[in-house]
């Protein structure tokens, strides 16, 4: 018997006693009984062996109560462990073939088992018993049935309440309208109702009408059959983002299951049809309703008489409700909109929170993937149908960076990737005959390349695609201006300026945007630090639009959108009420407006006698005025090019020119008298390089001034571009010397208290144009990327042929390459910057600034460590030893100790970070952990001597997080090679 018992129970039987070692010639000794040898082990284990197989031989000779009774007895008589040990080896012996599979089985799989019953069927389920009956009336079995048959919910059931959707159903069911046969032909007719005369047409009609039924009749069975095989995964209906403007609503289960096809009252009303009644438009792909193929095959049948009273028969069956849960009707809606946002947009945040009602916002990820984004768009849709799509993301007048690995160009269009993109994308956006089409709100049509992009991605989609045409400089400005017509790209949308961008933002909120883009970017990233912790459970776009709201109705550019002229005239007298004591500031400011108001009107009235006597002719500081109206020829396109280039160049000398009044000449006129606020070295430094890009400007504008008063058909201003071209060495000397002088203005300000009051009292004043000093040192960058941007609509609008065409051509091609100059130094510059504000950061790190590395990435996690490292992956715990932070450079990884300090009596906190480690990229190896309930977006990182697990907050960060790394890795290994 020892030799068949597993080992594991021949331990159980031998208890704790150690196997005995062989003594011989061991006296025997008893003690009350010469029967139970006690230390001889061998005579004990022989005889307790014979007597064990008497009492089995006993055993056999019982009868069946005999035996249960010397069970009962032996089994009172066992310890704890005993039993255990009984207990087990009846479960070895006599399985369990029959269980609950509701026990055993996950939630989510008994659910999905349960959804394949009839309704009867599950009610007679929820009699089984309390946890059958639970299961038995969740939401998600009932509400795809309700929905099926037009029955929807007056209200969205809370989180906590179950059965709502069976309740419902039962409700609509126990109310229905229901007609026999007989009721039914009384009242509507029947198809086959007999006719007085019969002629060879009727017959032909019936013969078709057969037909008709029995194409329908072999629809509805494929498509069933289809359902059956195609069948969605249990539980992939997932809750798309809810916010307000336009988002969809979702109800959600009780038992935790979210689903995106449940309407309610609340949502964008659709159109009333069965789901499973669905069939493919012949014409276009789309989906189409039952009834809107019922609505073409009567259109196409001559019998529609007798179909009528068909549709009328089957109208019999449809839920009539009681009058006491009568509700509204529920009406055909409107397509709706749909934007996408970058997230890397300036201040995106304020677009979230100005955004029109029925227009559906997708906040994305500038570092995901195209099939990311693709999906995300999908579940904001619903199922819904795009009247338009709007598309919002970096870029320029050639090409849009959609993400950050995914560039969207003429060249790049037709890529696999994003060729399907595309066109599953458009799939969900109405048809050019129904008005849809796409808005791309970076200024596409004021290039070549970019009217070309447009084309292609209108042939590609068969959309009406608009694109700003760029007239308007500065920020994004170019939203506000004349967008092209679809139809003709380089023409003009008979619609208002920026008619396209208003469909999806409000006014109000879209040129606040657009004229201070930039500087609320700065305000919205202070506040990013400030209410980010306290938002950090919320999802990106509800984020981004409680920061947006916040920031809106703090600054009020709503009630700051006063006319120039009066904000000049306000300007001008708080800038008075400043240099002088007056007691009574409100009547001084009423005099003063009376004052220049008069000086106002007669400066005009002076100007149109000048006029009037001489003529429209001005000196080189009289700037061109805007034109009024849209140009309807491409003869006046380039017109309006060339004012819009005069009109800007104009504001960006007087920009320049305050910097030489405002800073250089009382700088220099208190150096001439020694009262010196800055050293002539500094002010060489800091403002002799405007005034030469001053001096090259002035000839610029006066030579276009001249071209301008003799403007004509053939007129060229290349000429003009290809002369400042060759004297771009100014700019060169500029931007290189940019970095010095304004380190020159931070020091210079710490260290002078005179120019500390000096800028006090001259930035941001009317004369400077709001602007500081460190602001107007900066328009020759911005100035440049305006340049480009003109004269590619100058070359765009410009015939092959005409005289001015190679000129505009090589100016354009020597700007476009100082353009990426001008990148290539800002790219340098933020890459130091980012190095020096790591190195401050990382207490005890190491020197990082070593040869040509540079940060690519940081990303927050968690230091987690298994108690034992024996346990397969599958079944490991972890526990979380500190929080880390890592600093991925590209030939590097660096770990730090990330510490957590919460400031008393608020809610701000602030993180430290501690040296920890540092690898080698070429000697790093990555794994991810499967996600289990013990461990979620886990990862491990090995070194050569250590290992690391952490784990991200969220798996998007993970994924991002590992694609960065292995491509460093792979970028640093084929480096070494």
């Amino acid at each position: 018997m020892q030799a068949n018992l597993h080992s594991v129970k021949r331990w159980q039987l031998s208890g704790t006693d150690q196997d005995p070692q062989q003594v011989h010639r061991l006296r025997s000794q008893t003690r009350f009984s010469t029967w139970t040898p006690l230390n001889n082990k061998t005579s004990n284990l022989q005889l307790f062996e014979e007597r064990m197989n008497l009492v089995l031989h006993w055993f056999d000779l019982w009868t069946d109560r005999q035996r249960k009774h010397l069970l009962d007895s032996l089994l009172t008589r066992c310890t704890k462990s005993q039993l255990k040990y009984c207990r087990d080896l009846l479960i070895e012996t006599v399985p369990v073939t029959q269980v609950d599979f509701t026990v055993v089985l996950p939630r989510f799989l008994s659910l999905y088992v349960m959804s394949f019953l009839s309704p009867r069927d599950l009610c007679s389920a929820a009699q089984v018993s309390w946890h059958w009956r639970v299961l038995a009336e969740q939401d998600c079995l009932w509400a795809s049935r309700c929905i099926r048959r037009g029955w929807f919910l007056p209200y969205t059931p809370g989180d906590k309440e179950y059965g709502a959707w069976r309740n419902h159903y039962v409700s609509c069911v126990s109310t229905l309208d229901w007609l026999t046969p007989r009721e039914a032909a009384e009242q509507y007719g029947t198809l086959n109702q007999q006719s007085t005369g019969t002629t060879e047409e009727e017959e032909e009609e019936k013969r078709k009408e057969r037909r008709i039924r029995q194409m329908i009749r072999d629809k509805l069975q494929e498509e069933k059959r289809l359902s059956m095989r195609t069948r969605r995964a249990w539980g992939s209906y997932t809750k798309p983002e809810g916010a307000r403007g336009g988002s969809v609503q979702t109800g959600r289960s009780s038992s935790g299951l979210t689903f995106s096809s449940w309407p309610s009252l609340s949502w964008p009303a659709r159109t009333v049809g069965s789901p499973s009644l669905l069939c493919l438009s012949q014409d276009r792909g789309q989906p189409m309703t039952a009834a809107q193929s019922w609505d073409r095959v009567q259109t196409s049948s001559p019998s529609s008489e007798r179909l009528n009273k068909a549709s009328r028969a089957l109208s019999s069956f449809t839920y009539r409700p009681a009058l006491s849960h009568t509700a509204s009707p529920i009406h055909l809606p409107t397509p709706a909109l749909l934007l996408l946002i970058s997230n890397r947009i300036p201040a995106y945040e304020l677009l979230l929170s100005g955004v029109k009602a029925g227009v559906i916002v997708v906040l994305y990820d500038h570092r995901g993937t195209l099939s990311a984004l693709l999906t995300q768009a999908e579940r904001a849709v619903s199922g819904q149908r795009a009247q338009r799509l709007g598309l919002l993301a970096p870029g320029g007048t050639e090409e849009i960076h959609l993400l950050h690995s995914s560039s969207l160009s003429e060249k790049t269009l037709l890529t696999p990737d994003q060729r399907e993109f595309w066109e599953k994308l458009c799939g969900w956006v109405a048809p050019a005959e129904e008005g849809g089409g796409i808005d791309i709100f970076s200024p596409l049509a004021a290039s070549a390349s970019g009217v070309a992009l447009i084309q292609t991605l209108t042939t590609l989609t068969g959309l009406e695609v608009r694109a700003p045409m760029g007239l308007a400089t500065g920020s994004f400005q170019n939203i506000l201006s004349e967008w092209s017509d679809g139809s003709v790209c380089t023409g003009l949308s008979k619609q208002q300026p920026a008619a396209p961008a208003l469909q999806f933002v409000c006014e109000s909120v879209l040129q606040g945007w657009c004229r201070q883009a930039q500087w609320m970017e700065e305000a919205l990233g202070e506040l990013r630090v400030c209410l980010g912790p306290q938002l950090q459970r919320v999802g990106l776009q509800a984020r981004g639009r409680a920061l947006g709201l916040f920031l809106w109705e703090k600054i009020c550019l709503e009630e700051l959108c006063v006319s120039k002229e009066l904000n000049e005239a306000l300007t001008e007298g708080l800038v008075a009420l400043t240099r002088q004591e007056e007691t009574r500031p409100l009547e001084f400011l009423a005099v003063f407006l009376t004052k220049w108001s008069e000086e106002k009107e007669r400066e005009e009235s002076s100007g149109e006698e000048k006029l009037k006597n001489k003529g429209a002719s001005h000196g080189s500081q009289t700037c061109v005025s805007r034109i009024s109206e849209p140009p309807q020829t491409a003869l006046d396109w380039r017109g309006a090019v060339a004012r819009e280039l005069h009109h800007s160049e104009s504001i960006y000398l007087r920009r320049l020119g305050a910097v030489l009044k405002v800073y250089q000449e009382p700088l220099t006129a208190a150096l001439n008298s020694n009262r010196a606020i800055l050293s002539y070295a500094d002010i060489h430094i800091i403002l002799t390089p405007v005034t030469q890009i001053l001096e090259l400007n002035r000839v610029f504008q006066v030579d276009l001034q001249a071209r301008l008063q003799q403007w004509g058909a053939q007129q060229c201003v290349g000429d003009v571009f290809v002369k400042l071209c060759s004297k771009l060495r100014v700019y060169t000397n500029y931007l290189n010397n940019c970095t010095t002088a304004l380190s020159a203005i931070d020091k210079c300000r710490e260290t002078k208290p005179p120019f500390r009051a000096f800028l006090k009292r001259a930035d941001r004043t009317l004369a400077t144009h709001m602007l500081s000093l460190q602001e107007l040192l900066l328009c020759p960058v911005w100035r440049i990327q305006e340049y480009v941007t003109l004269l590619q609509a100058l070359s765009l609008h410009t015939h092959p042929g005409h005289p001015d065409h190679t000129h505009l051509s090589s100016a354009l091609n020597t700007l476009l390459q100082f353009r990426e100059f001008i990148q290539k130094l800002k790219r340098n510059s933020e890459r130091d910057r980012l190095m020096e504000e790591t190195q401050e950061m990382i207490q005890g790190c190491p020197n990082l600034s070593e040869g040509n590395r540079q940060l690519i990435i940081t990303q927050d996690a968690a230091l987690l460590r298994s108690p034992d490292e024996r346990i397969p992956d599958s079944l490991r715990t972890y526990e979380q030893v500190s929080d880390v932070g890592l600093f991925l450079f590209n030939d590097a990884l660096v770990l730090t100790r990330r510490n957590v300090y919460h400031t008393p009596f608020t809610l701000a906190h602030r993180s430290a970070h501690t040296f920890l480690a540092s690898v080698a990229l070429a000697s790093l190896a990555v794994r991810e952990i499967t996600h289990t309930r013990y461990v979620s977006h886990a990862f491990v990182l090995e070194g050569p001597c250590r290992s690391w697990v952490c784990a991200t907050e969220r798996g998007e960060e993970r994924e991002h997080f590992l694609s960065v790394l292995r491509s460093a890795i792979t970028s640093a290994l084929t480096g070494h090679q």
